[in-house]
């Protein structure tokens, strides 16, 4: 530890510290705009000048290391000098287009010019002009505002791994931009929105749409993938206009996936907004009390062996778990959540979670990734991947398609289930790495279970990892990494099969007469039976609402209190941030009235019965932002039964990032992404 005196007060910080970072140890704030504590250090903005002493110069700060004795000042007549002088230089070029520009009251040029810089310009000759540069359509550019800071650079060289941005020219002709003029091809671009400190990138959905002092802010989850980032809503009126990523250390850092990002288009179309039921062949609107009441005279006279549910993948905990109580009222148990398929054994936790944790990767020393892309799946959990790799410290190998790219190198050891039996046996080389692994994680794609071998696939990882070392009293590092917010929550609440109940599949083979899907879109619909009565609720007129025989409109995620359980089962609440439209209502309080319309006592009026229920059912709901850590004392294994390993390849269960679930299906930014992002040919400026 080295001994630093800050502005007259003594403090320790580690060797190797920066001058900045004492600072900040020390409560002193220091400006900066290159500085970034997740990126690397650049130097190039100047703004972090500091005084120490014996020094003939400021210094900057941010990569100016600490020494034992030294003595700082942060607020001298030549720091507060050094700094006015760095701000006018850096507004000699920039436009000061400050009322059109959506960077606007957030933005952190214009907050510190006002703390640090001087009273005016000296300047007065023109001022250099940029041209606009193509990165996509989800960013907008105003390069002429660009300050040269390398931050959106470094993030997408360091941070997501596509180093397809750069500085080219030099001197007053450098620019900021894509070597050649194209999309930007990362999930992760929306975070370069955040990172930049002026108004040079910007969303371009939310161009010219609002100021940040006329919105409504709501602390929420995303629940588009599986990681539960921690996210904040923006709304104005009855509409979601900006989504944005909270810092949340032990989840999602600091960065957003662009899917969850930019798709708040989609909960204002194609909505459901009303009640509808099916006559003579055709839907037709309808009250709430006709819906109910068809229901209940289709529904009179089936026995309750012959009704199922399924639960969708974006479904709230509470909401769930209220369907699993109505029909068990019902006399049924013909549940499920697994719209995939996916051979997942409920009986234990540790199955079907992702173990180690989303911060168990930066102790990570060695992984093998199995039937599974967690770019396209978790991007954001990848880029945690990239950054352990980064350091030197993970050795990556996958089994899957071939061709992969993760954005870091992973050895590929094969395209099936037969590579699991090779590291098994010995016969394959990355077996050994994983054994001699401090801390070796297997990660099990929900795509590699979702087969006819799914459960011989469960159960032959789980055994390699146990083989491997990574099933200790210390460290679990088995996991399974889910797709959306909703898949492990549906699980928690106990939507399966119950004794003699039915799976998805044995329901679409006619096994009732009576089906219930809430919010299940991820399946074909018209293997639906003929003549089975359905009842969809939802929020979006998708591919189940179609073949409904009653439609009751339900609430998107931001319209909603609800429950939700990331990947690695920690539990978060996303909150209500605008009221469903019309005459659409909370899926918890949806299936209540239809259990009164169908003679169901289910014993909650409110959300907080609703979740004391949910809680004594699995008493893991109880730990709200929290997880259950801690290794792997009973490392027995899920049971394949008689399915054995089959030969077929591996297939990845998301084929188009930008249009993965009902959200982004209705949304037409993602569908221009999806356009863009998966035409072969290159698209090299907006047309």
């Amino acid at each position: 530890m080295a001994k630093v005196t800050i502005d007259g007060a003594e403090i320790e910080v580690p060797n190797g510290a920066s001058v900045l970072q004492a600072c900040e140890a020390a409560g002193k704030e220091i400006p900066r705009f290159c500085y970034h504590e997740r990126l690397s250090v650049a130097g190039n903005c100047r703004m972090c000048l500091v005084e120490v002493e014996k020094a003939p110069k400021p210094i900057a700060s941010c990569a100016y290391p600490v020494a034992d004795g030294m003595k700082v000042f942060t607020d001298s007549a030549m720091v507060r000098n050094a700094r006015r002088n760095v701000m006018e230089f850096l507004l000699i070029n920039h436009p000061l287009d400050c009322p059109i520009c959506d960077q606007g009251g957030e933005c952190d040029l214009q907050d510190q010019a006002t703390a640090y810089g001087g009273q005016g310009g000296r300047y007065r000759e023109e001022k250099r002009a940029v041209k606009d540069k193509y990165m996509g359509p989800l960013i907008k550019t105003i390069m002429t505002r660009c300050i040269q800071c390398t931050r959106c650079v470094r993030f997408a060289t360091e941070v997501a791994g596509v180093p397809e941005l750069g500085a080219t020219g030099r001197g007053e002709n450098m620019q900021i931009g894509t070597y050649v003029e194209k999309a930007l091809t990362t999930e992760l671009s929306g975070n370069l929105i955040d990172i930049c400190p002026v108004g040079a990138l910007t969303s371009r959905p939310y161009a010219f749409v609002a100021r940040p002092w006329e919105l409504r802010k709501t602390d929420s989850v995303d629940v588009l993938d599986a990681l539960g980032a921690a996210i904040r809503i923006d709304t104005r009126g009855p509409e979601v206009v900006r989504i944005l990523p909270r810092i949340n250390e032990d989840v999602n850092e600091e960065w957003m996936a662009d899917r969850g990002r930019f798709s708040f288009d989609g909960f204002r179309r194609k909505r459901l907004d009303r009640p509808w039921v099916r006559q003579d062949g055709k839907l037709r609107q309808a009250s709430w009390e006709e819906a109910f009441a068809v229901i209940t005279e289709r529904m009179q006279g089936i026995p309750g062996n012959r009704v199922g549910a399924v639960a969708g993948d974006l479904v709230d905990a509470e909401s769930a778990f209220a369907l699993r109580e109505l029909m068990v009222g019902l006399g049924s148990a013909n549940l499920d959540c697994r719209q995939d398929g996916a051979a997942i054994d409920a009986s234990r936790r540790d199955y079907y979670l992702f173990n180690s944790g989303i911060a168990g990767i930066d102790e990570a020393d060695a992984l093998l990734i199995i039937g599974s892309n967690p770019r396209k799946e978790a991007p954001v959990l990848n880029a945690r991947i990239r950054k352990r790799w980064a350091a030197g410290a993970l050795k990556v190998a996958y089994v899957g398609p071939a061709g992969l790219d993760l954005t870091y190198h992973a050895e590929h050891l094969g395209e099936g289930p037969a590579v699991l039996s090779a590291l098994l046996d010995g016969g394959n080389a990355f077996a050994e790495v994983l054994k001699g692994a401090r801390r070796p994680m297997v990660i099990l794609g929900r795509g590699a279970v979702a087969r006819p071998d799914g459960s011989a696939v469960l159960a032959a990882a789980w055994e390699l990892a146990r083989a491997v070392g990574a099933l200790t009293p210390e460290w679990h590092g088995f996991n399974m990494l889910h797709l959306f917010g909703g898949q492990v929550g549906a699980l928690d609440a106990g939507f399966v099969p119950g004794p003699d109940g039915l799976d998805l599949a044995g329901m679409l083979a006619g096994g009732v007469d009576a089906l219930w899907l809430l919010g299940a879109d991820g399946f074909d619909a018209g293997l639906i039976p003929e003549g089975t009565f359905v009842v969809y609720q939802g929020h979006h007129g998708d591919r189940a609402a179609a073949r409904a025989d009653v439609i009751l409109p339900g609430a998107a995620y931001p319209e909603k209190e609800g429950t939700y359980v990331n990947t690695e089962g920690r539990v978060q609440h996303g909150r209500l941030a605008l009221y469903p439209p019309r005459e659409a209502k909370e899926d918890w309080r949806i299936v209540r009235a239809a259990g009164a319309a169908l003679g169901v006592d289910l014993q909650f009026n409110t959300l907080d019965a609703l979740r004391e229920r949910l809680a004594a059912a699995n008493p893991a709901f109880r730990l709200v932002d929290g997880r259950i850590a801690g290794g792997c004392t009973d490392t027995t294994g899920p049971q394949a039964g008689s399915t054995s390993l089959g030969q077929q390849p591996f297939a990845l269960p998301i084929t188009d990032y930008w249009q993965a679930d009902v959200v982004s299906r209705a949304s037409q930014v993602m569908a221009e992404c999806s356009r863009i992002y998966n035409d072969p040919t290159p698209r090299l400026a907006a047309e």
